[in-house]
């Protein structure tokens, strides 16, 4: 706890003099609210496994049945599994979720200490613990706090190794997922826009911005001022947008 500044330390004792909880359960709680006691009563109440600190020998055990037999990660093929295990698509966007809790660098890959130091920030040690936290999971989606940062997590993660951009086809693909949690009018309209007129990869700039104007910026323009710092990319879209009508 001496890493932790006054207030954050004052909320542990609170929540530890509140709850009963232990020193280390009061503080991943915490952390895992953002500092927020409204959620971390929440997430502390409303699953009762989380009164036990996750064992890390179950978590390595978990790990061990995932991990590639010839690398020390879990790949593709373990990754499968494991959402076989946990009867999860491995398609859903909850596996982006569990990414971005895992600080997972790259796509269909976790390293061990991204594997186990995620599971153990979410206090799972077993399947059944991890089967029965995916609601959670999928209803952080529903915080706007915490969807952008996962929208902003899934630009690094979903990019090739050694790559500054992200593939026109990834990108799309993405935002499709993204954006069917986060409804945006012109999601349809900017990826038709993106394959007609540009065809190129994405920066993340485009990617971060992007998000700003599909919550700032009225579907049909009225509050678009041309004169605004947003990326060339997106002042082409409204171009566009005007040209074919589709803005209106």
């Amino acid at each position: 706890m001496n890493k932790l500044g006054r207030g954050q330390r004052d909320k542990v004792q609170q929540f530890m003099l509140i709850t009963g909880a232990s020193e280390k359960v009061s503080i991943q709680v915490l952390k895992a609210s953002d500092w927020q006691f409204e959620g971390a009563f929440d997430i502390f109440y409303s699953h009762p496994h989380l009164k036990s600190v996750a064992d890390t020998r179950h978590i390595e055990e978990l790990y061990n049945r995932y991990k590639d037999p010839y690398v020390d990660m879990i790949l593709v093929d373990g990754i499968t599994l494991l959402c076989s295990d946990i009867q999860v698509d491995p398609q859903d966007i909850v596996m982006l979720v569990i990414s971005w809790h895992m600080k997972a660098a790259t796509m269909c890959e976790f390293s061990k200490q991204e594997f186990v130091g995620g599971l153990q920030a979410m206090w799972i040690d077993s399947l059944e613990k991890f089967r029965e936290r995916i609601p959670f999971l999928r209803a952080e989606l529903r915080d706007e706090l915490k969807f952008r940062d996962i929208y902003n997590f899934a630009f690094g993660w979903a990019k090739e190794k050694g790559q500054k951009s992200l593939a026109l086809d990834t990108a799309i693909g993405m935002w499709q997922l993204l954006f069917a949690e986060k409804q945006w009018p012109l999601e349809d309209h900017w990826c038709q826009f993106l394959q007609a007129k540009h065809n190129k990869a994405i920066s993340r700039d485009t990617w971060s911005q992007l998000l700003e104007f599909s919550r700032t910026i009225d579907p049909g323009l009225i509050n678009y001022d041309p004169e605004g710092a947003w990326p060339y990319l997106i002042d082409e879209f409204v171009e566009y947008l005007n040209e074919t009508g589709k803005g209106k």
